[in-house]
């Protein structure tokens, strides 16, 4: 399977029309992330992460009482304060934000990669977990409120998709090397929060997170080599 994948890559990376050290990097990322959630969807499918999940949702839980998760009472509330990072609303308005900024610069293409990315990614993200149909975790009580089913978690995926996807754009807009890794780094850390918040607050299977964000990582990706070909080309603006 993993062979298979970089033969495809490698026919990607000539379409894209070179192999400079950044869409190598990129391919390589890609390929890696979608054999990663290749290999946790069979796993999951299979029934043989059932055991490793549950000890790890246990694991933050106080022993003999899996309502209770632990830390103190603030630690929760920040879960849900992290967890509201990937919701459907602050995601939109976050998308919106950025996409104000990308056109004031007079980045119109940007705008639209952004907006495609992001309808996409939200695309994909029922599009898979129809498919799958996993059950939310049932060990302990959900601390927020869920609608839809749990493999791959969604917020985790959108997150990935809308926080790396934005701050791959920002950073090809940001002058010095040194503000573009910062914009890469935050995207990141807010992705790390999110998915550990679904699973500190009970509503996701660390599998489901992992999942998410390697699949979101995929679609992040798609979305960078495209602008990065459409640039080449002109159509989108390019980097400062």
């Amino acid at each position: 399977m993993r062979r298979r994948l970089d033969d495809l890559i490698d026919r990607i990376g000539q379409r894209l029309g070179g192999y400079d050290l950044m869409v190598l990097v990129c391919l390589q990322a890609l390929a890696l992330a979608l054999w990663l959630f290749i290999e946790i969807a069979d796993e999951v499918v299979e029934g043989q992460t059932h055991g490793l999940d549950e000890r790890i949702i246990m694991a933050m839980r106080v022993p003999g009482d899996p309502s209770d998760p632990i830390g103190p009472p603030w630690l929760e509330e920040i879960g849900r304060d992290c967890t509201a990072l990937g919701g459907i609303a602050m995601l939109a308005l976050v998308v919106a934000a950025v996409c104000g900024f990308l056109a004031i610069r007079g980045a119109w293409h940007a705008v639209v990669l952004c907006l495609g990315a992001t309808l996409g990614g939200l695309g994909l993200s029922l599009l898979v977990k129809e498919a799958f149909s996993r059950p939310r975790p049932a060990l302990v009580p959900h601390l927020s409120v869920i609608m839809t089913s749990s493999f791959p978690s969604g917020h985790s995926l959108m997150s990935a998709v809308v926080y790396l996807t934005l701050g791959a754009l920002l950073a090809r807009l940001a002058p010095g090397r040194r503000l573009k890794v910062y914009c890469i780094a935050v995207a990141t850390l807010i992705t790390g929060m999110v998915g550990v918040s679904r699973v500190y607050l009970g509503v996701h299977w660390p599998t489901d997170v992992v999942a998410g964000w390697a699949l979101g990582l995929v679609w992040a990706i798609v979305c960078w080599l495209l602008a990065k070909r459409l640039q080449r080309r002109g159509s989108v603006e390019a980097e400062a």
